[in-house]
């Protein structure tokens, strides 16, 4: 058996022209969808990650301002930053690139953002929307996950999923949505015993633990649907998944590549929630988008 493979890019071009429409269909309306994207410091992964979505924002008519801070910013200059962005109309999006530098409080940062403009849906109000089955805005990596597994046509009801990893960016708001999708849902994490009593019977497996390689083609189900979300630099420089690409290649039914998996879907994900911000703005201000 050899995995099919679900080319995260290819998909995330599909789904950004469906954004675009919308962008455009906004603009048209005089309502330039805005985003507003915040980094602190200049740790190299972080630059390059803010120059994708930054990119990625604009070829869809999405405007985005980067605001660009020193690593030694306090947070209250930081805070400071988010609550004139919270009371700016015309930013409909706030994004703070992640990790922050170890002096500034993450969670304290997140909750500053208004919830409605959290579009990375962090805020502990989506994250509880979300646990609640209402979400506002969806976490952006869970949501592309969610996208490629809808891609396969796999019917998630009964399966039995199992998520390595149990952040609130990735881990737990994967397993919720997974739950929600009518699967049986195990959440694994660095306290787990026996990681491949579970693994093995999963017929979803979501890898999001920082580990290179952590998860073996042994510890795969034959023909399971396999989300690599791990981003891992080897000392030799290659960029490898949590998963051994290679083994699994030979024993999923589907996997994701690493990279161009998961990652230009999370930037897809942004995108929507950036437009869907927008689209809600335009709502309340009577403006119907059907004109």
């Amino acid at each position: 058996m050899t995995a099919q493979i679900i080319d995260g890019k290819q998909l995330a071009q599909k789904l950004r022209g469906d954004w675009k429409q919308r962008a455009d269909r906004l603009n048209a309306l005089g309502i330039a969808p805005g985003l507003a994207v915040v980094i602190v410091g200049d740790d190299p992964a972080s630059q390059v990650y803010v120059r994708n979505k930054i990119k990625a924002c604009r070829e869809i008519g999405i405007r985005s301002d980067e605001h660009a801070l020193a690593g030694d910013t306090t947070l209250d200059t930081l805070l400071a930053l988010i609550d004139r962005l919270n009371a700016d109309a015309t930013v409909h999006g706030i994004l703070v690139q992640l990790p922050l530098p170890a002096h500034l409080a993450q969670a304290a940062v997140i909750e500053r953002i208004a919830p409605e403009k959290d579009v990375d849906g962090l805020h502990v109000r989506n994250l509880g929307n979300l646990l609640a089955g209402h979400a506002h805005f969806v976490p952006c990596t869970p949501a592309g996950i969610m996208e490629m597994l809808k891609s396969t046509g796999l019917d998630l009801r009964g399966k039995e999923a199992v998520v390595v990893g149990r952040s609130n960016i990735v881990g737990k708001p994967a397993a919720l949505l997974l739950l929600q999708a009518g699967a049986t849902v195990t959440l694994c994490h660095s306290q787990t015993k026996d990681l491949a009593q579970h693994t093995r019977r999963a017929d979803v497996l979501v890898a999001a633990i920082g580990k290179p390689r952590a998860i073996s083609g042994e510890m795969i189900k034959a023909g399971a649907a396999v989300i690599d979300v791990g981003i891992n630099r080897t000392p030799e420089g290659k960029l490898v998944g949590d998963v051994d690409y290679g083994a699994a290649l030979q024993r999923a039914g589907w996997i994701t590549p690493v990279p161009g998996g998961v990652g230009p879907m999370t930037i897809a994900m942004l995108l929507c929630n950036a437009i869907v911000s927008a689209e809600r703005h335009a709502a309340e201000q009577g403006i119907s988008l059907n004109a």
